[in-house]
């Protein structure tokens, strides 16, 4: 049967794509290539995919109809690289079982998750 096997990229327009993915790789260590975009392997685990109510507020102060959520292996370091860079922490959150979440507002307006999943979680 055939069907989708997982998310192949994420793609959004920006005012200033250069400055974006100069943010991108200053503030989160992108590898951005030549042709303008970055190429992950995937850790391991899984990816996910989930449509929220149209009023959620979980995006603000962003006003984009989406976010974006990147996997990271130490969620300090990355804070710590984007407080370097000038970037503050929108809010941390530990989740427990499921790991330990932070927020960005990238140059674009786009709030970034960054996930660092618990121990034995996919992903971890």
């Amino acid at each position: 049967m055939a069907k989708v096997l997982g998310i192949g990229g994420v793609f959004f327009k920006a005012e200033d794509p250069a400055a974006v993915r100069d943010w991108y790789a200053r503030v989160l260590g992108f590898d951005v290539h030549d042709w303008g975009g970055a190429i992950f392997k995937h850790p391991k685990g899984t990816s996910t995919w989930s449509p929220f109510a149209a009023d959620t507020q979980y995006f603000a102060p962003s006003d984009a109809p989406f976010m974006i959520n990147f996997i990271v292996n130490d969620i300090e370091g990355v804070l710590a690289k984007a407080a370097a860079e000038g970037v503050e922490a929108l809010g941390q959150q530990d989740e427990g079982g499921m790991g330990r979440f932070a927020w960005l507002l990238d140059p674009a307006g786009v709030k970034i998750e960054l996930w660092e999943p618990a121990k034995g979680e996919p992903g971890a």
